[in-house]
């Protein structure tokens, strides 16, 4: 049991942050970077600050190179919430910018950001347990159990997880030896021979000058 929740310590499920977004003519993203397993739901909370004269836009986009863009929204302001089932494993972003109205003189731009608070619960953590034991009447004791079992689970996707990746990187370690191994034999037998031709053309050498029989 100790061991079990001494697991549940090392999966990090939520992520809370505050930060500020500056305004820009051509804003490039922000983006927040959290790990998500496959088929799995993500609820991104951003409570935004409202700000004159400038327009946040969000979006949740995955880890590939095109960034494939699960939801955007654009003009957000005050409490936003965001959800999605991830359809691949690999890491999530929450992307923002903040666009200032062309109307605003460039010297002032600089005098302009929002802030935004930012939840983002993934997985377990973005159940409503509340609304299941509304749903089916469930009492606490039984709410708390089904928690633990979400949580259990997860880890054990987890587990598998860092197992494939292990599986994976031992793959590559075993690869890149034998390409050392290979390029090895093939510098010592490059080497060799290159020592016999030289030995050979110097004999070659020494007798055409009569230096040697």
């Amino acid at each position: 049991m100790l061991a079990t929740l001494f697991l549940l310590t090392l999966v990090p499920l939520c992520t809370a942050i505050k930060f500020e977004i500056p305004a820009v003519r051509y804003p490039t993203e922000k983006c927040i970077w959290n790990h998500a397993n496959e088929n799995v739901l993500v609820i991104v909370t951003a409570n935004v600050a409202n700000g004159p004269s400038q327009r946040v836009d969000v979006s949740l986009v995955d880890g590939s190179d095109h960034q494939n863009v699960y939801l955007m929204k654009r003009n957000v302001m005050g409490e936003t919430r965001l959800a999605i089932t991830t359809h691949a494993e690999g890491d999530l972003g929450v992307c923002f910018t903040n666009t200032i109205d062309a109307k605003v003189p460039m010297h002032e731009i600089g005098r302009y950001s929002r802030a935004v608070d930012l939840d983002v619960d993934i997985g377990e953590e973005a159940i409503d347990y509340n609304a299941i034991a509304n749903q089916e009447s469930l009492s606490g004791l039984e709410v708390e159990m089904r928690k633990l079992e979400g949580m259990v689970r997860e880890i054990t996707d987890e587990m598998n997880y860092l197992k494939k990746r292990e599986v994976k990187m031992r793959d590559t370690n075993e690869s890149t030896n034998r390409r050392v191994q290979s390029f090895s034999i093939f510098t010592i037998i490059s080497l060799i021979g290159l020592g016999v031709w030289q030995i050979f053309h110097l004999r070659t050498f020494f007798r055409r000058k009569y230096l040697i029989d």
